[in-house]
């Protein structure tokens, strides 16, 4: 008979904490961009990550990257195993949460995930909600990510994120939205920009279509203002700062939050367009998962943000 292939006798059977160990050091490996990035993250040496590499590689029967002169890459199989990783981790960081629940203790870990440009905004409150969680919780690890728009919708559904902060644009079954705060959004140009420190007619929507425009490209507030203005977007951001640094080059026009442009505005390099007539509101919410439901922590934590954020609006 012939010898089954390595791959063929690969069956991972039982799972032990060195599997997931073994697993944990997979993705650090890829969320850092390689072995040596990652021994920092990881306090191991990089020789000992390598090891760890090829060990999980082995257990598997599968080749996960492709290390040499080109860098660190995944394979087609590394990719996929990376996805169920992330999967895996989180239900055993959800099951570790459960558990600490039944013991009415809060520990683990808490990743919360926001939207770019938020800490210059003077209605977030997002530091203060923080601080009170700390105090709460001071045995709970908390990971604070930035992302996407869509990248923290995709976490909180997959568990990824326990709870995210985001512009609200939309809404899913799967998902509970809370009202936090909002921010202005103002149409800028930069220096050189034909519109820049001149003085020319006042401008309108159907004027405006003529001029390059530069907008987020995925759905958000910006794109459905984009599509209801009918501005023709020339050039694509993804996030944020993006959109500021094309803004700055002095070819297009886009919208950017008013307290993250104010320094550009300062230092002569960014200008706002007729803001009593371009400008809109961006209400920003929190989301978590309804199913299962939050953990102790995950409700802390936005409990903590609801407090934080009605302190000012009583306040106002």
């Amino acid at each position: 008979m012939p010898t089954p292939s390595t791959r063929e006798r690969a069956v991972l059977g039982q799972l032990s904490d060195m599997d997931l160990r073994l697993l944990q050091v997979f993705k650090a490996v890829v969320d850092c961009g390689g072995m040596s990035a990652a021994e920092l993250e990881l306090n191991i040496g990089t020789s000992t990550v390598s090891r760890h590499m090829k060990d999980l590689e082995t257990r598997l029967g599968l080749t996960l990257c492709r290390r040499g002169r080109a860098g660190f890459a995944l394979t087609a199989e590394g990719q996929r195993v990376y996805d169920e990783t992330l999967r895996l981790l989180s239900a055993v960081d959800a099951f570790r949460s459960s558990i600490d629940d039944i013991h009415s203790r809060m520990g683990g870990q808490l990743a919360v995930a926001v939207f770019d440009k938020t800490a210059s905004n003077p209605a977030a409150r997002i530091s203060e909600a923080i601080a009170a969680f700390a105090q709460q919780a001071p045995d709970v690890n908390l990971q604070l990510h930035v992302g996407s728009i869509n990248a923290i919708e995709r976490g909180v559904m997959d568990g990824s994120y326990h709870v995210g902060i985001i512009p609200a644009h939309r809404s899913s079954q799967s998902l509970i939205y809370t009202d936090l705060f909002t921010e202005t959004m103002l149409l800028y140009c930069g220096a050189g920009h034909p519109l820049y420190g001149t003085a020319h007619p006042p401008l309108d929507w159907d004027s405006l279509r003529s001029y390059p425009f530069a907008g987020l490209g995925y759905h958000s507030p910006n794109m459905e203002l984009t599509h209801r203005a009918e501005l023709t977007r020339t050039a694509t951001g993804f996030d944020q700062e993006s959109i500021a640094t094309l803004i700055l080059s002095g070819r297009f026009l886009g919208f950017l939050p008013d307290h993250y442009a104010e320094a550009f505005e300062r230092t002569g390099r960014l200008q706002a367009v007729q803001p009593s007539h371009f400008h809109y509101e961006c209400k920003f919410v929190s989301l978590v998962r309804r199913s299962p439901a939050p953990s102790r922590a995950t409700q802390a934590f936005q409990d903590c943000l609801v407090s934080a954020h009605a302190l000012v609006t009583q306040a106002g």
